[in-house]
């Protein structure tokens, strides 16, 4: 057939980037072809759909994807069913990436500041990248600072490579990282990489403070495996969730223990005196853990002993615990497994509270058992990798710009003057930084600050690729590419390095001229491997099916065997909670919000709708409250109360009885309350972590999150929370101890 003019604007208008449709398990009947432009030329209309195979990349997920794109518009999101870490399963945030792409907030041309605090113009790339050049060319390297939200693949090797070659110190953000878990699994399984949960064929689950069917780590993948745990071909798995907060985890599990806060690291460790004591786990593993002691080296944690500091009262609390250590040890449900994350690992201890739970699968041979459960280790990478930086090492920066010592600092996804507490002034101190460059596709806190701002691209615009940490056990690599032209006049973050480094002449340390040309070296290397789930005889037909599948992984590529278990603390570690109980009587565990996350999402509207899994609240920040404690101090659901803490910041947010809230506790979602913002967030809520005291994890200097104390002071402001109807909880108490929680329909 002859070329019509038809097919030549097909071809002329395809995204001339190479992207590749997926042809998997969702074929399409008709063969490859190029996508049509974003901006539709009137007579291009095929009326064909195309899907195209990527990954959603999160500061601990991983997304296989297939993006249904028609007429060069992305029109829906759905799971990859070849990728290893989700199968075809999707959550809300990669659903709305559709949103981030096609949002009318969305910054769509560079912009520079005419004045310092004046307005911006818009500007071209070349302007753009000739004024970043210019900016880090006059610059110290030593005082520029690249701050970015956790990375890996592809685009943590350019970063890297960036800050290495030009010398400007990188340092990656997250408010709630996961520095306390990783130091932890390093010190009782000398693993770099965080493990696999194999929650599918585990028979007893028991975790501690980890929400993982709702917002910890890699929830698609571990709802995915909770799927088979209980209506698998075995038996139906058993879930215990210690926790100090009712929450979606807590809502699913067989048994919701309540635990002060502070104290999961206590209970773990009673369990482990019990189960040494009585015989009941490996020996060779108790006597590594005892350091030969046995029983009695672990004495200071017998249940008679520490039972009241982990309940709160009760005569029935050292039998409780000799239960759950004989459950747990026990073979009546297979293989045992324990987990622990979230607010368990957020306080001064959070790293002795994670070592110890950890430290429980050493006992029931829950470490790379050979019959499938437990912990699957993940094998190392050389890969770069830019993870959160712990608070420590923020207050640092943050002390180095107040004090004149960093002149450019440069964002990306990083709103640190959000994401940090209060009481550090963030605000002043990045108005002592003569330059701040963002990155950001959307107005935050800190871009609003910004003097120079080059817009990224969305996940579906760009190149890249994905190493999952936590991955499935066993190498894997996915490949993003294009969906779809880009929306606007935007430029990926790692191709504007590499353009910038060119400007600075950088080219010997960044050989590629594009992200893409770095993302097809990543592929060379895995094709001459010549193993995994694609192999060709060529590099192009490797590369193209390798597009097509998402990703390639070898199953045969596994980690090594865990190094021997360490000797545990023979003394218990205190929270240190900051706030004493008589003016700030009540324990704020913060959480992150099944949507917006710690306020990353908060954007997107589909996200922000999104009703919360136990209040059904949307679109707000609100206080959950015991119906004891809102007795006492007069208050009633939808009242504004000022939560206040030890720092003298407060937030206003409205109150929401919940019964299923401990009496001595009140929960906060993190997300809301950003000054600037889109229109669906901006002046939404309140930020929790902008009243959070700056305590530190003792050993890991991150932050300690759920350490804090604060008061309620009621007043006379009302305001309606957007919520749906449901089911509401009626629980049982038992001297202060929530023992039972019952589903009942209103």
């Amino acid at each position: 057939m002859g070329l019509t003019r038809r097919r030549f604007l097909q071809w002329a208008g395809a995204t001339g980037i190479g992207a590749v449709v997926f042809n998997g398990c969702r074929v399409p009947d008709h063969e490859i072809q190029v996508q049509s432009p974003v901006r539709l030329p009137e007579d291009l209309v095929t009326g064909r759909d195309n899907y195209y195979a990527t990954v959603a990349q999160g500061p601990a997920s991983s997304e296989g994807l297939l993006i249904r794109v028609m007429e060069g518009r992305a029109k829906k999101v759905e799971g990859n069913p070849d990728y290893p870490m989700n199968q075809g399963k999707h959550g809300l945030r990669a659903e709305a990436l559709l949103q981030a792409v096609y949002h009318p907030d969305r910054i769509k041309t560079p912009l520079r500041r005419v004045a310092k605090g004046g307005p911006f113009r818009r500007i071209g790339w070349p302007e753009a990248i000739g004024e970043l050049a210019k900016i880090l060319g006059d610059a110290d390297a030593s005082r520029v600072v690249l701050a970015t939200a956790p990375i890996r693949g592809v685009l943590a090797d350019v970063t890297q490579r960036f800050a290495d070659a030009y010398g400007a110190r990188l340092v990656g953000f997250d408010p709630i990282d996961q520095t306390v878990l990783r130091a932890a699994i390093k010190r009782v399984f000398g693993q770099d990489a965080l493990p696999d949960f194999d929650i599918a064929r585990t028979g007893y689950l028991l975790s501690f403070g980890s929400d993982f069917l709702s917002t910890w780590l890699d929830p698609t993948h571990f709802a995915r495996g909770y799927g088979e745990f209980r209506q698998g071909e075995g038996e139906r798995g058993y879930l215990v969730q210690v926790d100090s907060r009712f929450s979606p985890t807590a809502a699913a599990a067989d048994q919701w223990v309540y635990v002060t806060p502070g104290s999961e690291g206590l209970l773990a460790m009673s369990m482990i005196q019990v189960i040494v004591s009585e015989g009941l786990g490996d020996r060779s593993a108790a006597d590594a853990l005892t350091g030969g002691g046995g029983a009695s080296a672990l004495a200071a944690f017998a249940p008679e002993a520490v039972a009241a500091r982990i309940f709160g009262g009760g005569a029935d609390g050292p039998g409780r615990i000799r239960q759950m250590a004989t459950e747990f040890a026990g073979n009546d449900h297979g293989q045992s497994l324990a987990i622990g994350g979230g607010s368990a690992g957020a306080y001064a201890n959070g790293s002795f509270n994670l070592t110890a739970i950890y430290a429980l699968n050493h006992l029931v041979g829950a470490v790379n058992p050979p019959n499938g459960g437990g912990l699957v280790f993940n094998p190392a990478s050389e890969a770069a990798r830019v993870s959160a930086a712990p608070l420590r090492e923020w207050k640092q920066i943050v002390n180095d710009m107040r004090s004149g010592k960093v002149d450019v600092l440069m964002v990306r996804d990083a709103n640190i003057d959000y994401g940090l507490p209060s009481s550090l002034d963030v605000r002043e101190a990045l108005g002592a930084v003569n330059t701040i460059v963002s990155f950001s596709s959307f107005l935050d806190e800190t871009t609003a600050l910004a003097d120079l701002i080059l817009p990224g691209s969305t996940p579906l615009e760009e190149w890249g690729t994905d190493l999952p940490d936590p991955g499935p056990g066993y190498t894997t690599v996915a490949f993003q590419q294009p969906a779809i032209n880009r929306f606007g006049d935007t430029l990926s973050f790692g191709d504007a390095l590499l353009q910038t480094g060119r400007e600075l002449g950088l080219g010997d340390a960044l050989p590629w001229d594009t992200m893409r040309d770095a993302v097809r070296e990543t592929a060379r290397t895995l094709h001459e491997t010549g193993r995994g789930s694609v192999t060709q005889p060529t590099f192009e037909e490797f590369w193209r099916r390798a597009l097509e599948r998402g990703g390639w992984w070898d199953m045969d590529a596994r980690a090594g065997a865990a190094s021997a278990p360490p000797q545990l603390p023979t003394a218990p570690a205190s929270p240190e909670l900051a706030g004493d109980e008589q003016n700030y009587p009540f324990f704020l565990v913060p959480y992150e919000a099944h949507g917006i996350g710690a306020g990353q999402f908060a954007h997107l509207p589909w996200v922000q709708s999104a009703p919360d899994p136990i209040t059904t609240v949307a679109w707000a920040t609100w206080v959950d409250v015991n119906p004891t404690t809102a007795r006492e101090l007069d208050l009633k659901q939808d009242d504004i109360v000022i939560v206040g803490s030890p720092t003298g910041h407060v937030i206003r947010a409205a109150v929401y009885v919940n019964p299923a809230t401990p009496p001595r506790v009140v929960s906060v979602p993190f997300g809301g309350g950003h000054e600037h913002s889109t229109g669906v967030a901006a002046k939404r809520g309140a930020n929790v972590l902008g009243i959070l005291e700056p305590t530190e994890d003792t050993e890991t200097g991150a932050l300690a999150w759920a350490g804090t104390r604060v008061r309620l002071t009621k007043t006379r402001d009302r305001a309606g929370l957007p919520k749906l109807e449901g089911k509401e909880l009626a629980v049982q108490l038992k001297d202060q101890e929530i023992i039972q929680v019952q589903h009942v329909r209103r």
